[in-house]
């Protein structure tokens, strides 16, 4: 007897259709002793086709450390804009080129560095990657030129997309019925890495230099360095015959042809404008009548925020049952319920706007999650490409345009029509994801732009 989240039927009934790369045994190449061809790999790590490794909770939770630790790296620069003013005699304007740049050289390796997973040796690539960007912030914490350190700035960016490595990697490793979680625990800490790079950089630098903060950040990816050598797995190349163009051309033609990629990115889009608008303008309406919040009580709402995202991976076991499309479409509509929260009382209790900032988090994650999990179910040997693909859209060219709106249009409307115009404008956002996600169902088919066919099951369906 299976319970409704162990539904198992045969390969002929399980929908979506399965594409051919998903049926296609993974190319597993040579079994490598060593890394660079002279580091010998730890016997325990190295990859046996006989003998899968098994992905605990411990090397989980070891990737979403590392992937906190390595995605500080884009952040420490923000709370010392300021203190690198005064120390490279510079204007504010001049600084403020720092984080533009920083996060030019992540949006550059999105798209060039982090589809090479899916034709490299990935535990190669991230060795390579934390090692390059700890020896380039040795050149932050002595250089006094401020053009060099703008020129290292952009380059500790295009190599600090080790997360964004660690996420595919994940998926590959975990069992299929635990891939939700398992990616809920790696996204978790990528999204601590934001709120802890700031923290720690503010810290240190309000009792220290600002020098400090990047000899802290070399110590700390020196650690992150010798646990990857020391925990992560070797796993073949997927791809042999696949060339560095063909990356490219094979991630047009995911577009092009796969309706699904269109709906997620689609989604990721717009949940990304809602997402900003959310954090830019509640600094406008905690900073103003009635509420009057220091800058200091303003930053603590932060907190708020990293609570609702460490809560989110206690529910990946559901998030592993459940069709990630439904999954998508529950937590779309629960962050439309915060949204409406804030909606109504943000500008007049502040317990409304505590509950609307946990809630938008926690949701937001899950929201994501969801949608991580479809795009990786379109293909196995593709899913670095993919996921390159996911996270244009959520940080790149397409959140370009999502901060774009969020931050531009909310602003413009939170300035000239007050708050709850604001909040009413993007619940219409939410409204908009809903109606993108509810063109296909959760078991439409693959080749299908439209329809519902394959039911509305509410399970993920095992195939056998």
């Amino acid at each position: 007897m299976t319970s409704p989240a162990e539904t198992i039927v045969s390969p002929a009934e399980t929908q979506p259709t399965p594409s051919r790369s998903s049926l296609v045994p993974v190319q597993t190449g040579l079994t490598f002793s060593k890394d660079f061809g002279c580091l010998p790999i730890p016997r325990r790590l190295r990859y046996d086709p006989d003998k899968p490794f098994y992905f605990g909770m411990l090397l989980n939770v070891s990737f979403g450390i590392g992937s906190t630790l390595v995605f500080a790296n884009l952040y420490y620069c923000q709370p010392i804009l300021i203190q690198l003013s005064a120390s490279f005699h510079v204007t504010y304007d001049e600084v403020a080129r720092i984080p533009s740049l920083v996060q030019a050289g992540f949006g550059i390796a999105l798209l060039f560095i982090t589809p090479l997973g899916d034709i490299l040796r990935r535990r190669q690539l991230i060795l390579l990657l934390v090692m390059l960007s700890t020896t380039l912030t040795i050149g932050l914490a002595i250089t006094k030129n401020l053009l060099v350190f703008e020129i290292i700035s952009f380059l500790i960016g295009l190599t600090s997309v080790t997360p964004q490595i660690f996420v595919p990697l994940a998926a590959d490793l975990a069992p299929p019925a635990r891939r939700g979680s398992a990616i809920s625990i790696v996204q978790s800490g990528l999204m601590l890495g934001v709120l802890i790079g700031r923290v720690l950089s503010g810290i240190v630098a309000n009792f220290t230099s600002w020098r400090f903060v990047y000899c802290m950040s070399i110590g700390i990816q020196s650690i992150v360095l010798g646990g990857a050598y020391m925990l992560l797995p070797d796993y073949p190349v997927k791809n042999r015959d696949l060339s560095y163009l063909g990356i490219f051309r094979s991630m047009a033609k995911y577009v092009v042809t796969e309706p699904l990629v269109g709906q997620i990115m689609l989604t990721n889009w717009a949940g990304s404008a809602c997402y900003t608008n959310w954090w830019v303008t509640l600094t406008f309406l905690l900073g103003e009548p009635p509420y009057s919040y220091s800058t200091m009580i303003i930053g603590l709402f932060g907190l708020v925020g990293m609570l609702g995202v460490i809560i989110v991976p206690f529910f990946g076991r559901l998030l592993d049952r459940l069709a990630p499309w439904w999954s998508a479409v529950v937590s779309t509509m629960l962050l439309l319920v915060f949204q409406a929260v804030q909606t109504g009382a943000g500008g007049i209790n502040i317990a409304a706007v505590i509950i609307a900032c946990l809630g938008l988090d926690m949701f937001r994650q899950v929201q994501s999650i969801s949608l991580y999990t479809l795009m990786f179910s379109i293909s196995e040997t593709a899913r670095s490409r993919l996921n390159a693909l996911m996270v244009i859209s959520s940080m790149d060219l397409q959140v370009f345009l999502g901060q774009v709106t969020g931050t531009s249009v909310g602003t413009d409307v939170f300035v000239g029509y007050g708050w709850r115009a604001n909040s009413a404008l993007f619940m219409a956002m939410f409204v908009f994801q809903l109606a993108v996600l509810s063109l296909r169902g959760p078991r439409c088919p693959r080749n299908r732009w439209f329809g519902y066919e394959g039911g509305l099951g509410l399970w993920k369906v095992v195939a056998i």
